[in-house]
């Protein structure tokens, strides 16, 4: 009689033990913190950058998730957030951007923090024209010098003259510059320089 009670109290003694481990374990989950959202990693653009239509934006403003969204800018040019409705963000580079909002949150919140990211490059578009292989318009997702996308287009025809090579380019107030490029003299020694391309830009080839 002795050993089958001294069996049943091991038992129940057992059973508290795993019933107070469970807990411990499931308080410790419930009390764990949970776990920081990694910040949003968007494509490498250079810091000047222009924003333009069809971009995909993540707008971030610290400790604010509710006004924190991804958004497309508009073929207007602007994008949507709450408080601040309409903001012309084509034309801009991610900083500029990031320094209006902040500045026109500034009349709701104290001192906001605002991040711009560019999660999607869809505005980014040059066209290769002339003596080429396939002329057209090319959509890019990243920098793109005037030699990649010369090679995107195909390369030169037979009778193309790669010295004479011409990069029209509008500048910010709307006057088109016109910029040589001397695809032999790059190639070689002449140290011409690999021109980056800019969204606009249009590469003729003679």
């Amino acid at each position: 009689m002795a050993l089958k009670w001294l069996v049943v109290s091991v038992a129940l003694l057992t059973g508290l033990v795993l019933v107070g481990s469970a807990g411990a374990q499931q308080a410790a989950v419930k009390s764990a913190p949970a776990p920081v959202a990694a910040p949003p990693v968007g494509v490498p653009v250079a810091s000047d950058y222009v924003i333009g239509a069809e971009d995909l934006l993540q707008v971030s403003i610290w400790k604010n998730e509710a006004m924190s969204r991804t958004l497309p800018v508009r073929p207007d040019g602007k994008i949507s957030l709450p408080l601040l409705h309409d903001i012309q963000a084509a034309g801009l580079t991610p900083l500029q951007l990031r320094d209006k909002i902040a500045a026109a949150l500034g009349e709701f919140m104290p001192n906001p923090e605002v991040s711009v990211t560019v999660m999607e490059v869809k505005s980014y578009r040059v066209s290769v024209l002339g003596e080429v292989q396939k002329p057209g318009v090319l959509q890019l997702k990243a920098p793109t010098t005037v030699m990649e996308a010369l090679a995107l287009a195909g390369g030169f025809k037979d009778f193309a003259s790669p010295s004479k090579i011409i990069i029209f380019r509008k500048d910010g107030s709307g006057q088109t510059q016109r910029l040589r490029f001397n695809y032999n003299r790059a190639i070689g020694n002449g140290g011409e320089e690999n021109v980056s391309l800019k969204s606009g830009d249009v590469v003729v080839v003679p």
